[in-house]
């Protein structure tokens, strides 16, 4: 069968590539056809602010996946136009179902694919596809318009909708999740894979039928993720001392702030730790981070995309890892440590809290509550017992619970049970 992923960002970097990077591969490992459409953005901010790194390559084939890329548009203006327009929707999303349509076509001002609606348009080779699978549904300028494709062809949609639900009580963050156009998009779907039960639920609450929504979940390949070499890193690094670790975007919804601000409180108090940041780096983290001083910034080691390998290498050396973050739905990272047993800590938000179990093989706390990051970051450092009993039960559950295999058989159930109802003519 012939599946199609359409993939805002695709980027092995971003825990919703990873998803469809090892569903894609497996998919074609089994004798299947995947093609992966998505932009030319490097990272996130791309979609909002020119200038910003992209992928030259337009076509390309992974492993037997077939990728196609296409250029982003947006309207003129400078990169502000975009977050304004989003609250401008939140606020008319209020109104509720009625603003639908308008919020639908709002949705695909800026940015925009139009290379990709035309490419839809004239493409015989998806003639064939059995199931549309799409994703991020906060960047859903790049699923309408796929979606109305699928539709007049009658081809099943699948959704992996990525909800970022936030903070426990309130909506400053759910709020771009879940507007009356999102809701209906998932409501329509054929199928909404969720990465946790948290996540289902909340969509169950919002009218998308339960019969619809399965949780897939993610995972890792432990084997793919061993080999790290941690004395390698230190002495690259020249770092002697504890390592706290954070992997991914360094961003303010991210926690990388509140934990570079807690690590500060730490080096105050005394503490030798070194904090490491590997990942794509937001323009308001690299302003803040420049205004720190000197002799701070030398306890830092903030490497931005670093290879494979070195991921590997800075996970082994790792004492801690911290990524206490609000936009979380899954968090893949925290897996990626578990596989060295390394004790994680994340916040009581968005979907972590289905992943990471306070205290048995982790630590939890309030997003932004920098008092509290710290002093769990001392403790875990501390208490080397402690940090070592999370960790092994961390990894006790990679491998109980959360492998790619695991999840993939649980997201190819999905997908043929969605795809025969093509071939039996809908």
């Amino acid at each position: 069968m012939h599946f199609l992923h359409v993939n805002q960002l695709y980027n092995p970097a971003s825990g919703a590539s990873r998803y469809f990077i090892e569903i894609g591969e497996r998919l074609v490992r089994e004798g299947h056809q995947v093609t992966v459409l998505s932009s030319d953005a490097l990272d996130l901010e791309h979609f909002w602010a020119p200038g910003k790194a992209t992928v030259a390559e337009r076509e390309s084939a992974h492993h037997g996946v077939r990728v196609r890329r296409f250029p982003v548009r947006r309207l003129p203006g400078p990169p502000l136009v975009y977050p304004v327009l989003r609250r401008l929707m939140v606020e008319i999303g209020r109104l509720g179902r009625p603003v639908a349509p308008l919020l639908r076509r709002m949705a695909t001002l800026t940015p925009q694919l139009p290379e990709l609606e035309r490419y839809l348009a004239s493409a015989p080779e998806l003639a064939d596809v059995a199931l549309v699978h799409t994703t991020n549904i906060t960047l859903d300028f790049a699923i309408i318009p796929v979606v109305r494709w699928a539709q007049r062809r009658r081809i099943p949609h699948l959704c992996t909708p990525f909800v970022h639900l936030g903070e426990p009580g309130t909506r400053q963050i759910v709020r771009y999740y879940s507007m009356p156009h999102q809701i209906g998009l998932l409501r329509a779907s054929d199928g909404v894979a969720t990465m946790t039960g948290l996540e289902r639920d909340f969509l169950l609450g919002r009218g998308v039928p339960a019969e619809r929504v399965r949780v897939v979940g993610a995972g890792v390949d432990p084997a793919e993720v061993a080999g790290g070499d941690g004395a390698r890193f230190r002495a690259t690094q020249s770092i002697s001392g504890p390592i706290v670790l954070s992997l991914g975007a360094a961003a303010f919804d991210k926690g990388t702030l509140h934990v570079l601000t807690a690590m500060r409180r730490l080096w105050a108090a005394g503490s030798a730790a070194t904090w490491v940041q590997c990942g794509p780096i937001l323009s308001h983290f690299a302003e803040h981070y420049r205004g720190l001083p000197p002799e701070e910034r030398a306890r830092t080691r903030v490497l931005g995309y670093v290879s494979d390998a070195i991921r590997r290498d800075a996970l082994a050396a790792a004492d801690v890892y911290a990524q206490p973050s609000r936009t979380d739905s899954f968090g893949i990272a925290y897996l990626e440590a578990w596989c060295y047993a390394v004790p994680v800590v994340g916040a009581y938000a968005g979907g972590v809290p289905d992943v990471i179990d306070d205290g048995v093989n982790g630590m939890l706390v309030p997003f932004g509550d920098v008092a509290a990051l710290a002093a769990t970051l001392q403790r875990l450092l501390d208490d080397r017992a402690l940090a070592g009993a999370l960790g092994a039960a961390g990894r006790a559950k990679v491998f109980r619970a959360y492998t790619w295999d695991a999840a993939y058989q649980r997201a190819r159930s999905f997908y043929h049970d969605l795809a025969r109802t093509r071939l039996a003519g809908g």
